[in-house]
């Protein structure tokens, strides 16, 4: 998938406020998709999924943290996460389908959390990427 400038500047410039605080929305967004599609919940049975949890906290920080490095890597997404599209194909064996509800869920929670930042041109610089993400994802489910 190819970003222009603009995308890449909105997806850069936001992902520079979230980074400092990866953990705690990274928390947020498990929360969330927890809370609005349970059926998620089968991938995380290893982990507390109460909220605020330390586990919450940890891993939702490696996702979104993850999701963050793939930032440094738009113009070749393919080279940024090769080991988690493995890990979630094979060992987790998470399905493909809960990488778009996971995607929708980083939006709302970027959305709520940095409202000025989120207007409408970042909003579809964020849904561009993380749908990028979500089909690297899923390539190794096929």
């Amino acid at each position: 998938m190819i970003f222009s400038e603009a995308e890449k500047t909105a997806i850069v410039s936001l992902w520079e406020k979230a980074s400092g605080n990866v953990k705690a929305l990274g928390a947020e967004v498990l929360e969330r998709l927890f809370l609005s599609f349970p059926q998620t919940k089968i991938s995380f049975g290893h982990i507390d999924m109460s909220p605020e949890s330390q586990d919450l906290q940890v891993h939702g920080g490696k996702l979104l943290g993850a999701f963050g490095e793939a930032t440094k890597y738009l113009d070749n997404l393919d080279a940024a996460l090769p080991k988690l599209s493995i890990l979630n194909a094979y060992h987790l064996k998470t399905d493909p389908g809960n990488f778009m509800l996971l995607s929708y869920t980083i939006q709302v929670t970027l959305a709520a959390n940095f409202q000025a930042e989120f207007d409408a041109t970042a909003q579809a610089a964020w849904n561009k990427f993380l749908e990028a993400i979500s089909t690297l994802l899923t390539s190794k489910h096929r």
